[in-house]
């Protein structure tokens, strides 16, 4: 019998496969219906402010190669205050909810955390790698020190796990990552969609309406499995796989990396919302056939 269970931060998790921020996170019938249906052990809502954002100007989303998606959808999201009773509806779902935040200021981020936990989050995901909404979510992950000082300040402000997304789309993540450790984060999720555009050829203007969108899918997962094989090597706190995740074999490489656990956002696109009893079902197949028992026995042994 294979057990692919595992724990974060003190969060027990039947499977390391939860779904990502982003993703189907802004309704609470659909979070309930991804937990209790599709098999996620453990849900990310849509990332939250202070403030309702009605988000970028469409077109928001296009295909790209091998499988992959540019969405610039500008944070849409209706403000945390608008949120609770859609988190009480995704608790339903009989799995831990994890309430994403972003904000524009150390204020907002605080506020937003405070909020969630009040509401009965389990964690609190810091998103300090949105690529393409000004000076919030990227702008501080791009930078060591704001990153130390958000997960600082938001650490000090509550009492649940608090978790740091982070961005590819910086010269050294390491050096992020580390500073977030040093800063008292509980997990590191590595990574979210890399910054990318779509010109038209044949209007020669950029396809989306924000021109520069955010790459996820497929097409990333050479890069995540590269930070997070990166990331663990350096740090000791969890580190939360995410990009290009659709098959058991995908989780498994990100889990042999170092990864704790691993998210899954654009795969449900491609196979449907039960794709994490797909993935749980390929990986205990893998594992049995390779002979081992839990997730513990393969965990980092890349290094």
């Amino acid at each position: 019998m294979v057990d692919i269970s595992t724990k974060i931060s003190g969060i027990k998790l039947k499977t390391p496969l939860m779904l990502a921020s982003g993703i189907l996170g802004t309704a609470g019938t659909s979070l309930k219906r991804i937990a209790v249906f599709g098999g996620a052990s453990a849900i990310v809502t849509k990332s939250l402010g202070v403030e309702p954002r009605s988000g970028h100007k469409g077109p928001t989303i296009v295909k790209s190669i091998a499988g992959g998606l540019i969405s610039a959808i500008g944070l849409a999201n209706p403000g945390y205050e608008a949120f609770k009773e859609e988190l009480d509806i995704a608790k339903e779902g009989g799995v831990p909810v994890i309430g994403s935040a972003y904000g524009f200021s150390f204020r907002e981020y605080i506020e937003v955390a405070q909020a969630l936990e009040s509401y009965g989050a389990s964690a609190v995901e810091l998103n300090l790698s949105y690529p393409n909404v000004g000076k919030t979510g990227a702008f501080y992950g791009k930078h060591t020190e704001l990153s130390y000082e958000v997960v600082k300040a938001v650490k000090e402000s509550v009492n649940i796990p608090v978790f740091a997304k982070l961005t590819a789309n910086v010269s050294d993540i390491v050096k992020v990552a580390k500073a977030c450790e040093e800063a008292g984060v509980d997990a590191i999720t590595a990574i979210t969609s890399l910054e990318a555009m779509k010109i038209d050829v044949n209007t020669g203007r950029p396809v989306l309406g924000n021109k520069v969108g955010g790459l996820s899918g497929p097409c990333i997962k050479p890069i995540a499995l590269r930070c997070v094989y990166a990331i663990t090597k350096e740090v000791d706190v969890p580190v939360i796989g995410c990009g290009g995740i659709t098959t058991g074999e995908d989780a498994l490489e990100f889990i042999m990396a170092g990864a704790q656990a691993c998210q899954i956002g654009t795969g449900i696109l491609t196979r449907g919302i039960t794709i994490f009893k797909k993935i749980a079902r390929e990986m205990e197949e893998i594992m049995e056939k390779q002979g081992y028992r839990n997730l513990d026995e393969i965990r980092g042994i890349a290094h």
